[in-house]
């Protein structure tokens, strides 16, 4: 199958298309789609390179003074290590068999892959400030790639516009921070589920998870027209000119845009991975709590570069009751190398798509700079830690208060409280040191507490650093 389209369909149907697809010759050496123009390789590192050629024959790579050479198999696959360099460039890479490609203005920094469904998606072009913020994105040391075929894009008024916002303004807050350039490898798809983001075998192996695979049997049976609009997409990509991907049909089967749009830069060299997904899985909390980790655990072994630091966004405020969501993406803090940036007072009450993306780019890569690179800077807002009751009150006690506890606009709010009864009702609370004591007259023997356990909860307490305290609950009803 062309390197193009390999990893676009679902190995299922790929059997039955090659034969309808036309087989370019071997013989052409070509590298795979995100060994391009403008990419940046991740420094520090061995780099993989690989690609196609005809069978035994030898390929070499050459960049800033270093030679690698492999042979390419029986099946045309051919796959390489450079040996790690400094960040630096530009440079050209040469890959060299019976021709050579020339791949311009390759850099060496810091690779993050970014994905996940909608708000992942969202463009520059759409946040608040648009303007002013492409207006300013000259950063030729940013180069983003977008999609299973990119290409790599260096960062300037012009392109800016069509980035991922959340992975834009987390990249462009690292290559201030650390100096060197940032690559950006965009794979996300709105309005999916964390299921076809993980591998099949993954979640086959994990016996809760079956209720999952069932479902996307039955969902997969009763669709016998699949195969049909995969082949229309395809014949639709063909006929392309400039090559761009046209509009593919959604896809509902586990592991489908894993196979589609992860695996095929599987195993591009990268730092680690920002990931903004979960609202497509809001009704399913229960089962997430399982299949995001295992995802995440799946993503780290494919790639062979061990616990790579996964970050992700925890979903914001909105109308809808996403409390239980949220606490199920907090449990993958359990997995190490993991970091959750809290977004509980930048979302919007009516726009799924909240504009507001920097201060989440930013909040990531505060994570990052902090728990990736070493940097002493405070990347955490107020979390719960543990309470006690005295007197009728409730202390609830948090770490991460960073020079302390600070509640913006009065008292602070979005607490809830309860008794044996299970009834939470409001509670007024105030600041003691890293505690809030939390009471309410309705409530004179109080056992739980609640705080941001809401849609859309009044939120005002952060620390000193200006971040805010993650949602919790201190009971499990």
């Amino acid at each position: 199958m062309p390197t193009r389209l390999r990893g676009l369909i679902p190995a299922s149907a790929a059997l039955l298309l090659c034969a309808a697809i036309a087989l370019p010759a071997f013989g052409e050496v070509a590298p795979a789609n995100v060994i391009s123009d403008n990419m940046v390789l991740q420094r520090d590192m061995a780099a993989p390179i690989w690609g196609t050629a005809e069978p035994g024959e030898k390929v070499t790579v050459k960049i800033a003074g270093q030679s690698k050479t492999a042979a390419a198999g029986q099946d045309g696959k051919w796959a390489l290590k450079l040996e790690p360099m400094k960040a630096g460039g530009p440079f050209d890479l040469t890959v060299a068999g019976k021709k050579t490609v020339t791949i311009k203005n390759v850099m060496v920094g810091e690779v993050w892959l970014c994905s996940g469904q909608s708000n992942m998606v969202w463009r520059v072009s759409g946040v608040l400030n648009a303007e002013q913020e492409t207006a300013e994105a000259n950063y030729p040391g940013i180069r983003m790639y977008t999609g299973v075929q990119g290409p790599w894009q260096v960062c300037s008024p012009s392109t800016a516009r069509s980035f991922s916002a959340a992975a834009y303004f987390f990249g462009r807050e690292l290559h201030k921070a650390l100096g060197v350039p940032i690559g950006l490898i965009n794979e996300s798809v709105g309005g999916t589920s964390a299921q076809l983001w993980t591998p099949p075998d993954a979640v086959k192996a994990v016996p809760e998870l079956k209720p999952v695979i069932d479902a996307s049997k039955a969902a997969e049976a009763s669709h016998p027209q699949r195969l049909k609009r995969y082949e229309e997409a395809l014949k639709k990509w063909q006929e392309t000119k400039q090559g761009r991907q046209p509009r593919r049909p959604r896809l509902r089967k586990v592991g489908d845009l894993y196979e589609s749009m992860v695996k095929p830069v599987i195993p591009y060299a990268i730092r680690g991975a920002i990931w903004y997904q979960g609202e497509a899985d809001a009704g399913r909390h229960a089962e997430y709590r399982i299949l995001f980790p295992t995802m995440i655990q799946a993503w780290r072994k494919a790639w062979g570069q061990g616990g790579f630091p996964f970050l992700f966004v925890q979903l914001p405020n909105y109308r809808t009751s996403w409390m239980m969501i949220r606490e199920a993406q907090q449990h993958a803090l359990s997995l190490p190398n993991t970091g959750m940036a809290v977004t509980i007072d930048v979302g919007d009450l009516n726009n799924i798509h909240p504009k507001n993306k920097q201060p989440v780019g930013r909040r990531l890569a505060l994570i990052a700079r902090s728990k990736v690179y070493g940097q002493d800077v405070v990347c955490s807002g107020p979390a719960y830690d543990s309470f006690e009751v005295k007197a009728g009150e409730v202390h609830v006690k948090f770490t991460e208060v960073h020079g302390g506890l600070v509640s913006r606009g009065g008292e602070p709010g979005a607490f809830l409280i309860a008794g044996a009864d299970r009834k939470f009702v409001p509670a007024q609370a105030r600041i003691d040191g890293q505690t809030v004591v939390v009471s309410s007259p309705e409530v004179a023997k109080p056992v739980a507490v609640r705080y941001a356990w809401a849609p859309n909860p009044p939120v005002n307490l952060y620390n000193k650093a200006g971040l805010p305290a993650a949602p919790f609950r201190t009971d499990d009803w």
